[in-house]
C-alpha cells in the first residue's frame, strides 16, 4: 500500500538530508537562478557542516516525507533562537517545506504543513510564520490558502543575487 508517512531526522540522516535538500533546491530554483549562484548556494547551505549543525540545534527540527520508503520531501522548523527572525516564545518558523517535482499537487506539503503546525499547536505556540520568496507564486498561495497573511519582507542572498522574500504569519487560535 502506497502510504506517505512524516519521520523524524536524526544525525544518521544528515546524508539522505543532503540530498534531498539539494534536489528539491534545484528543482524549485534553477530555472529562474544563475548556475553559479545556485552552486555557491548549495554548496553552502546544505554542506554536511551546516546541515549537522542545524540538526543538533535542539530548537531545530527536520522530518522527512517519506514515500515507499523513499525520501520525498522534507520539512524544518526552529523555535526559540533558532528562528531566522522573530525569535520569540510564542512563535514557531517553518523554515523549509521542499517535496520533489514529480509529487507536487500530491498533498505531501500539505501533510508536511499541517504536521507543522499539529507541532505548533500541541506546544502551545501563538504565531506560525515563514519567509518565502515573492517570486514564488505557487508557495505563496499555498500559504494564503492556509491562513497566512503578509506582514514584512526581509532580503534572502542566493549566491550574490539579493532576493527579496516575503514574511508571513498565521495567528493560531487559543484552545
Amino acid at each position: 500500500m502506497n502510504t506517505l508517512q512524516i519521520t523524524s531526522v536524526s544525525k544518521n540522516d544528515i546524508p539522505e538530508l543532503q540530498k534531498i535538500s539539494r534536489q528539491t533546491f534545484l528543482e524549485t530554483f534553477a530555472d529562474t537562478n544563475t548556475e553559479e549562484n545556485m552552486k555557491q548556494y548549495l554548496a553552502e547551505s546544505f554542506a554536511l557542516a551546516q546541515l549537522t549543525e542545524e540538526v543538533e540545534n535542539p530548537e531545530s527540527k527536520f522530518f522527512f516525507a517519506v514515500w515507499n520508503n523513499e525520501v520525498i520531501g522534507y520539512l524544518k522548523i526552529n523555535t526559540g533562537q533558532a528562528q531566522t527572525e522573530l525569535k520569540g516564545n510564542d512563535s514557531l518558523e517553518i523554515e523549509r517545506i521542499y517535496v520533489q517535482q514529480a509529487f507536487l499537487g500530491k498533498k505531501v506539503g500539505q501533510s508536511l504543513f499541517d504536521h507543522a503546525i499539529g507541532m505548533a499547536q500541541d506546544a502551545g505556540f501563538h504565531t506560525v510564520w515563514l519567509g518565502v520568496w515573492e517570486n514564488n507564486q505557487r508557495a505563496i498561495h499555498f500559504y494564503q490558502k492556509n491562513g497566512f497573511v503578509t506582514f514584512d519582507k526581509h532580503a534572502f542572498y542566493l549566491g550574490d543575487d539579493e532576493q527579496t522574500d516575503l514574511m508571513m504569519r498565521k495567528t493560531l487560535q487559543s484552545i
